[in-house]
């Protein structure tokens, strides 16, 4: 949220963001829907590369990895167990079946490659920018306008969530499993819901006040440059290959 993957020179970062936008839509969609494990595994080498190139910080990258990971983590104890099939082995009595383990496995890598194209294709653009392409590539206006004011004002409303905590510890709140500590979390649910709505409000007809009619006018345009076109056919070619191997569609 903070955009910090997106300060760099890189080659994938100078790319067009529109281009990025189709990339990651079509990579992810074939992913997705693929199946087959060699194909999942041939998945990874893109975005890897891509990350590589980019001189993204691993750590910040193994952080968003680590965050998507821990839910997969949680498959990888009932699919195994729960999934009916030929059985590899018994833990506790329960039977673990290959095709748990399989699907599991293929969760993990599509997740992986999924997160991973979106590190490196979409983190690496400012929203600002990305919000533009959306435009350029006709999406409704009125989505556009949601995805960006929800990333702008998410750090205005963690802002006010941060102040009310802290009133809270200053009055001497200290959180318990009582009823006590639920009913003044809900308090603080529905006052981080109202202000929000009434700051939402104020925005909305502050804009309208400034001439806001639904429409972004910018005044600066992407330029397809020669080197765009040649990373997104690297990029397209590669993902067309993968839904070659998955369907036989050639």
């Amino acid at each position: 949220m903070d955009e910090a993957l997106a300060k760099g020179s890189s080659a994938v970062h100078r790319l067009d963001p529109r281009l990025k936008v189709l990339e990651a839509a079509a990579f992810s969609g074939v992913v997705a829907l693929a199946d087959g494990l060699p194909v999942l595994l041939l998945a990874l080498p893109l975005p890897v590369l891509l990350i590589l190139w980019a001189r993204l910080n691993p750590r910040a990258v193994l952080r968003r990895l680590l965050a998507v990971n821990a839910f997969v983590l949680l498959l990888w104890f009932f699919l195994p167990l729960g999934f009916q099939g030929e059985a590899l082995g018994s833990i506790g009595g329960l039977e673990v079946s290959r095709e748990g383990v399989l699907w599991a496995a293929k969760i993990t890598l599509k997740a992986n490659a999924i997160v991973l194209a979106s590190i490196a294709l979409l983190s690496t653009t400012p929203l600002h920018s990305l919000v533009h392409a959306l435009h350029h590539l006709r999406l409704p206006d009125k989505l556009v306008h949601l995805l960006f004011f929800c990333f702008r004002y998410v750090h205005v409303i963690e802002e006010e969530y941060r102040r009310a905590v802290t009133a809270m510890k200053v009055r001497g709140f200290e959180p318990r499993t009582d009823l006590h500590t639920y009913r003044s979390y809900a308090y603080l649910v529905g006052t981080l819901l109202v202000k929000s709505s009434d700051r939402s409000r104020r925005v909305y007809q502050a804009m309208l006040c400034r001439g806001f009619e639904g429409k972004y006018w910018v005044l600066d345009h992407f330029t397809f440059k020669p080197y765009d076109g040649l990373i997104f056919a690297a990029m397209a070619a590669w993902t067309l290959c993968l839904g070659v191997l998955q369907w036989g569609i050639l």
